[in-house]
């Protein structure tokens, strides 16, 4: 499976095979596009965070589980069709986007 920099602590104590990593995510951070959220994911009712974060953790979980082949030249709705490498840059970007969002 391709490497993924989960920790913010590893990243600022990177060897030099990581710092690539590293540097991918950092220059990531500083460009923030202002694009508007698109009204579909506009969250407007209540959510129970236990369920919500059970369904985060189960697709998590589903995702390791189909490995990173299944994911390999698949079409994004957005992006067209993507490597493996570029999938697990976007699932781990946009997971970090969102747990960000709410300080984790």
């Amino acid at each position: 499976m391709s490497r993924l920099c989960f920790s913010r602590k590893r990243r600022q104590n990177t060897s030099v095979k990581d710092r690539r990593c590293s540097r991918n995510y950092q220059s990531y951070r500083k460009i923030k596009p202002k694009l508007k959220t698109a009204p579909q994911f506009i969250i407007k009712d209540d959510k129970d965070f236990m369920s919500e974060k059970r369904r985060l953790i189960d697709y998590i979980k589903k995702t390791q589980e189909l490995g990173e082949d299944y994911f390999h030249n698949k079409e994004s709705d957005s992006f067209g069709r993507l490597s493996k490498t570029e999938w697990n840059n976007m699932f781990y970007k946009h997971l970090d986007h969102h747990l960000g969002q709410f300080g984790v």
